[in-house]
């Protein structure tokens, strides 16, 4: 079984640290990691891409130990990800397709074979950008300091701003960034002219035994015009290649045929420009346990979007 890093032990210590009540269950063909959530409504158990089971049989036993675990939590319903496509070959009853909450479509690379290999992979450009970044006065730092987050926030919180979206608080990165499986890169840009040294883009990966994950990452006017993030993906791709990683998921695209709008449109174009595969998903499920407070929960569920999109 392909145990993602968000149904592992560390993404268990991660919750843990971030006093979210989580539960966690490994047997010989099924595990999962459910996080307890809580609303105004009541409480639901949330897998993010879980469970993981062996097979259809497998999954039916990791649903029935999650009945008893809603029951002892009070749960409305259970919020499942499984990242076998063939999952709607045996959707559960009263299940029904919510948004999808972690990327249903993914870009990965495999890293896999020789560097020359790997090099014949990646866009020519990039690497023309990339092997002349010193040159251009761009360097890449790697950080495992918690309080260097406030580089990755303070970008992000200017990407939000621009594309009307939200960001995650400062502690939640923080925390992130203090468990072993996490490492933020800076990219640093010396403007010669002005004599000062700026961060133009910033990026956090966590790694596990065999994937590299690409979760986050923004830059500024500066870093796009020094085409800063293909320059950092480079470094990611081959900082993971020198781990022995097998495969560096770039976490996230729009479905086929998406409108330009989409977005995620400008960073499809972008991931897709790797010699890589798309890897699909099932989405996010709801199993539903109580009707009637279901119905209420997304009721007032979807009051607090509308207010959340008029906010912004």
């Amino acid at each position: 079984m392909e145990i993602p890093i968000t149904q592992s032990k560390e993404w268990l210590v991660l919750q843990q640290d971030l006093k979210e009540e989580s539960v966690y269950v490994d047997e010989k063909d099924y595990k999962f990691l459910a996080i307890v959530k809580s609303t105004p409504v009541g409480n639901y158990l949330y897998l993010p891409y879980g469970p993981v089971y062996k097979d259809e049989i497998a999954f039916q036993k990791a649903l029935d130990s999650l009945k008893q675990i809603a029951v002892t939590h009070q749960a409305l319903f259970i919020r499942i990800e499984p990242r076998d496509k063939n999952f709607t070959d045996y959707l559960p009853k009263n299940t029904k397709k919510t948004k999808d909450l972690n990327p249903k479509e993914t870009w990965v690379l495999d890293l896999k074979g020789s560097d020359e290999e790997l090099t014949a992979k990646l866009p020519s450009r990039l690497l023309r950008y990339y092997k002349g970044a010193a040159k251009k006065g761009i360097t890449i730092e790697k950080s495992n300091n918690p309080d260097d987050i406030i580089h990755l926030l303070r970008l992000q919180q200017e990407l939000a701003k621009e594309k009307g979206i939200s960001t995650f608080s400062e502690n939640y990165l923080k925390t992130e960034l203090s468990q072993p499986f996490a490492t933020l890169y800076l990219v640093k840009y010396k403007n010669e002219e002005m004599d000062r040294q700026e961060i133009v883009a910033a990026g956090l990966v966590f790694d596990d035994k065999t994937t590299r994950y690409n979760l986050q990452g923004a830059q500024n006017d500066t870093g796009r015009s020094l085409h800063a993030t293909g320059i950092l993906t480079i470094q990611l791709i081959k900082d993971a290649k020198e781990k022995d990683l097998k495969i560096f998921d770039f976490w996230g695209i729009a479905p086929e045929g998406a409108p330009r709008s989409h977005p995620w449109a400008g960073f499809t174009n972008f991931k897709k420009t790797f010699d890589g595969y798309e890897k699909d998903y099932a989405g996010t499920y709801d199993v539903i346990l109580n009707p009637i407070k279901y119905r209420l929960y997304t009721v007032v569920r979807s009051i607090g979007r509308k207010l959340g999109r008029l906010k912004h």
